[in-house]
């Protein structure tokens, strides 16, 4: 079986190493796998897979501080309150700093620790074997220091380490995932061949501007930091439109302008927040705990005209009714905005915090943008997956066609395992003979379908099924394949 596979640091795909057996008469070749990140920041995405890293470092911290007890006294657990003087030695998954008691080698986490730093400490909590502690006070600061661009890194959850130079952030998730390629994958890092698999991370060229799509949310109760905690804020001065502040899903954090988004995207979140509260439009946040209010999300995506080449941009309104009479004043100001080519509004009426809608409806122009990906176009709707990262996505799906080692001469087949909306196969179609794709996500299926068409492929079929319910007769839907992609979210 080739497999062509890729771990991917902060990148939504391809991101989880996944072991599947298949029966026999499948192909038993095995090929390399590579390490590839995009450039952001953030450590705290979301998914099964990460909740198994973070269960494996919490058992490595277990065994650590089990080790230190053994010889500590009995003031070995530092006690909720306590100071303590520390410095972080490395960072673990989210981008946590790991440190260490001087004392006893107690294995301490905190937030916002970078390696190298001396910092004053106070425990927050006991977590199992470990602890946590907030940050008081830097003595010394880390190593690999650079300015933070952005105004809200300090407050922001979205880049955490955004004052650690890129080359810094580069080793930790490298770091990260031979931690997983070891501890999950199961793969032997003592052993020569290690070095064939685990290749070394491929760096992203843009450091900003990157992301094709951001979420900001509405909120009635804004965030501040300590030294702003005295003003006095009244009617809709306590509205916010930007981040969630970390640990609060009731506060956002205002934001005016997002550093990773395309600067289009951030004209039109600068045209919002010049009007949304204005008490003529009588226009209000959705609130948490109330459940009531009209404004829920606002979605920005960014891609490219297929003709033009040039950014076209996608604005999506998540409400909780359908009132688009309340939204007009919104789409007439952003409409004069040359690269806004479509504004939706999908319909949420449940409470939960979810961007996608129950009915969605086209406010101006239509209802997809476009993007480019490996000479293929690609259509792309208000909830549509895709590469958050356009530039290093094309960088990936290189990596992987290169990894597959295709002849090119339309005599292979191709199995893309968790095809997501179909990008991998489809990019890989043609070089081969026929391409299959599955993926669990009816919608993201439905995409398959009509990427395939837009760019007249024909080779390839993509079936809506759960692969985690296979039984031994899946090998029995097609042809005995060449090349098998496994992946999550392609």
């Amino acid at each position: 079986m080739a497999m062509a596979a890729a771990i991917v640091a902060t990148m939504p795909a391809l991101k989880h190493l996944i072991r599947i057996t298949f029966t026999p008469p499948f192909p038993r070749k095995l090929q390399k796998f590579h390490s590839l990140a995009s450039l952001s920041p953030n450590f705290a995405q979301e998914d099964p897979q990460q909740q198994r890293l973070e269960q494996e470092q919490h058992n490595q911290l277990t065994n650590n501080n089990k080790t230190s007890r053994s010889s500590s006294s009995a003031s070995y657990f530092p006690k909720r309150g306590q100071t303590l003087e520390l410095v972080c030695e490395s960072l673990a998954f989210k981008g946590k700093g790991v440190c260490k008691v001087a004392e006893t080698g107690f294995v301490v986490m905190c937030d916002r620790a970078l390696p190298g730093e001396r910092f004053i400490g106070r425990v927050t909590r006991r977590k199992g074997s470990y602890a946590e502690v907030t940050k008081v006070e830097t003595i010394t600061p880390h190593w690999d220091l650079v300015d933070a661009p952005c105004e809200y890194a300090p407050y922001c959850g979205g880049c955490k380490t955004q004052n650690l130079s890129y080359e810094s952030q580069l080793r930790a998730k490298e770091q990260q995932v031979r931690e997983l390629t070891i501890h999950v994958g199961k793969f032997l890092d003592k052993v020569p061949e290690f070095c064939s698999i685990m290749k070394p991370i491929v760096p992203c060229v843009i450091q900003f501007h990157y992301r094709n799509k951001m979420e900001f949310s509405f909120g009635s109760k804004k965030w501040l930091p300590k030294e702003l905690l005295g003003e006095k804020q009244v009617g809709n001065e306590k509205y916010a439109l930007g981040l969630h502040a970390p640990g609060f899903f009731d506060k956002v954090l205002n934001v005016d302008k997002c550093l990773l988004q395309s600067e289009p995207a951030n004209m039109v979140l600068a045209a919002i927040q010049d009007c949304w509260r204005d008490s003529q439009f009588g226009l209000t946040p959705y609130d948490v705990h109330s459940h009531t209010g009209f404004l829920k999300h606002l979605m920005l995506r960014t891609g490219r005209n297929a003709e033009t080449g040039l950014p076209e941009l996608m604005v999506n309104f998540v409400t909780s009714l359908y009132k688009p009479e309340l939204l007009k004043p919104l789409v007439e100001k952003i409409s004069a905005i040359p690269e806004v080519v479509s504004i939706m509004n999908n319909v949420n009426t449940s409470v939960g915090n979810t961007s996608v809608g129950e009915e969605e409806y086209t406010l101006y122009g239509k209802s997809t943008i476009t993007e480019i990906l490996r000479g293929l176009t690609f259509q792309i709707s208000a909830n549509s997956f895709f590469q958050t990262n356009t530039h290093q996505a094309e960088v990936l799906y290189k990596l992987i066609e290169d990894c597959a080692g295709l002849r090119g001469d339309g005599s292979q087949i191709v199995l893309d395992l968790f095809c997501g909306t179909g990008t991998i196969g489809l990019t890989l179609a043609r070089r081969a003979k026929h391409v299959y794709g599955y993926e669990v996500v009816p919608q993201a299926i439905s995409d398959a379908h009509r990427n395939a068409k837009l760019n007249r492929i024909s080779n390839a079929t993509f079936v809506q099924g759960d692969l985690n319910k296979i039984d031994e007769s899946f090998g029995n839907n097609f042809p005995k394949p060449d090349i098998v992609i496994s992946g999550e979210g392609s």
